[in-house]
């Protein structure tokens, strides 16, 4: 059977450019999410809820390829971060960030599908995060978006860029800081990693 890879199948959405910039248009989607706030840095329900996404995923991969006949790749993480009040929002004072992270999943997968291998995770692991975990549909529309190559600590000059960017082609922020970590961050090095920083936007009025 041939393994699909969603990330090449949707490669507006999740390959970007470092140098140019670009706006798209992001469909609805679905995704397994579970909502925090905090500094994620210092979390650990924030690590908890990586691996719990991350669990599921894997199982529902595995499910899949066993009942349907079906395989694909995991898709990478992705978090949605935001503040009661957005003028205030800032990359470097996380401590008052909300956020949900998150991880799409093919439309195949249905809400049977994910019960079944939330059982199964149960069974096999001590995960108290599952409870949060929900299954959840995303329509974002239309995004600003650029690659970020280093670590997360170096992002404020990208974020300037793509916020610049925005307000330069007559556009304005609306929704919330969207980040894709297409890099696993426990290998490599940090000056590196890829990150898509993506910005919900609209028409200035």
């Amino acid at each position: 059977m041939d393994k699909v890879d969603y990330k090449k199948e949707l490669k507006e959405l999740y390959k970007a450019s470092a140098k140019k910039l670009s706006i798209v248009t992001v469909p609805t989607m679905q995704y397994l999410m579970i909502d925090g706030n905090g500094n994620p840095n210092n979390s650990i329900d924030f690590q908890n809820d990586v691996e719990a996404l991350f669990s599921v995923s894997y199982t529902l991969k595995f499910m899949v390829k066993k009942t349907l006949e079906g395989d694909y790749g995991v898709m990478p993480l992705e978090g949605l971060w935001w503040c009661d009040d957005m003028s205030q929002f800032s990359i470097v004072n996380k401590d008052d960030w909300k956020w949900t992270i998150m991880i799409m999943q093919p439309q195949y997968i249905t809400p049977e599908l994910l019960n079944t291998a939330l059982e199964k995770v149960r069974r096999d692991k001590s995960l108290l995060a599952l409870d949060k975990m929900r299954f959840d549909i995303y329509d974002e529309g239309m995004v600003a978006q650029v690659l970020h190559v280093g670590p997360f600590s170096d992002e404020g000059p990208s974020v300037e860029k793509l916020h610049s960017f925005i307000h330069d082609n007559g556009y304005q922020m609306d929704g919330k800081h969207h980040e894709i970590y297409l890099s696993d961050t426990r290998r490599g090095d940090p000056k590196n990693w890829k990150t898509i920083i993506r910005q919900p936007i609209s028409i200035s009025s």
